[in-house]
């Protein structure tokens, strides 16, 4: 290993890489400081912006995954279905974080909700991602045609064994949602859907908040639709900030836990880009009723 020349003052591998190490620590410190955590109601806390993952499979994955890490994203949000569970490990393995530092969130399909179908595709995420537990499992899709009480259960048991700290649903309709309160032994502790400027889901919003359960918004940037939206950019303009940003930010306001999905070191910065200024109210309420 190379160590500092004192003839020539050059710095070696080892410098290189404490330095580099330092600058690492100290930008996780400063995002952890800025970013504004939702406390759940099975008493957990998550960090409201997250890195969406869907569609970013293999290298791509990894790198994605190690770049947010080193920007300062502690929130990784995954599934069964998006087939990159060991790709997300990999990476966290590869970058050596403290376990405690990553909020992870995964998904069982909606083939898979029977009791036992549960716990099999649970335990091959837990092993894709080379971890003991998930800080956040949820019911991917709702599935009529299986009773709610077997997921519930199976979900309860992981709990138990304490591979899961927190339960949550996604896709779901308030009928669908009061279904799962009823059956559900543990408290649900999010709704993640579809949700943006031009998808307001504020009604369903509304009666999961009545339920102490949290919205999460996929999609948030309308899968890139929003980055060009004239209103948003007007908006943009008095702050300094990008249309995506002002998107992100209408959500974040309202408490929306929100994980857009980025393939670049630029709009992964972009997208943290979100805490230190504020939409005023007519802003709000202009993105409320005319998008």
């Amino acid at each position: 290993m190379w160590r500092f020349n004192r003839i020539s003052g050059g710095f070696s591998v080892v410098d290189v890489q404490f330095f580099f190490a330092l600058d690492f620590f100290f930008l996780i410190a400063y995002y952890v400081g800025i970013m504004k955590n939702i406390k759940l109601s099975s008493g957990h806390e998550i960090p409201i912006l997250g890195l969406g993952t869907w569609k970013l499979e293999g290298r791509q994955c990894r790198s994605v995954v190690k770049e947010a890490i080193a920007l300062g994203y502690t929130h990784i949000d995954t599934a069964w279905m998006y087939k990159n569970q060991r790709e997300i490990g990999r990476a966290l393995r590869d970058i050596r974080i403290d376990r405690e530092q990553i909020f992870l969130t995964t998904k069982i399909w909606n083939t898979h909700l029977k009791y036992d179908d549960v716990l099999t595709q649970f335990g091959e995420c837990l092993r894709d991602l080379q971890m003991d537990y998930v800080d956040l499992l949820l019911i991917h899709w709702p599935n009529d045609d299986i009773p709610y009480s077997d997921t519930f259960s199976a979900f309860k048991k992981l709990y138990d064994a304490g591979q899961v700290r927190s339960i949550g649903i996604s896709n779901f309709s308030e009928a669908q949602v009061e279904k799962a309160c009823e059956v559900s032994d543990l408290p649900i502790c999010t709704n993640q859907v579809e949700y943006n400027v031009r998808r307001n889901r504020s009604e369903l919003r509304d009666y999961c908040s009545e339920r102490g359960i949290v919205m999460t918004a996929h999609r948030p940037l309308a899968v890139g639709d929003l980055a060009n939206d004239a209103v948003l950019s007007e908006i943009g303009e008095n702050h300094g900030k990008t249309a995506a940003q002002v998107a992100l930010r209408w959500l974040i306001q309202q408490d929306i836990i929100t994980i857009p999905k980025s393939g670049s070191v630029p709009h992964l910065r972009e997208n943290l880009d979100v805490f230190d200024w504020e939409l005023t109210q007519e802003e709000m309420q202009t993105l409320d009723t005319k998008m």
